[in-house]
């Protein structure tokens, strides 16, 4: 993300090297510690440690957040549905 190495990451968290390179190459598991301290030494948010890197490039970032923003509003629609029918049922029980 900085184009920093992995020693000087290392040096950065107080990790060692090996352990840097253990994470980089999915040999071993992160706690929430030590997320915290790769992203404040990387400058970044906690979620971008999980993202691959084509998903920063700008076009397809672009398509994604089109996908999300499609999703949320098929989501909102289907709530919406949803409550109208919870709605209509309530309303036809409290009537009798």
């Amino acid at each position: 993300m900085l184009g920093i190495s992995q020693e000087k990451l290392a040096e950065s968290t107080g990790m060692s090297a090996m352990m840097i390179k253990d994470i980089e190459g999915c040999r071993t598991w992160v706690s929430d510690k030590t997320l915290i301290a790769l992203s404040s030494a990387l400058q970044t948010d906690i979620f971008r440690l999980f993202m691959p890197d084509t998903l920063f490039d700008e076009a397809l970032s672009n398509t994604l957040l089109l996908d999300l923003v499609n999703a949320a509003q098929k989501i909102k629609k289907d709530i919406e549905v949803d409550l109208e029918n919870a709605l209509k049922l309530w309303g036809m029980q409290h009537k009798a």
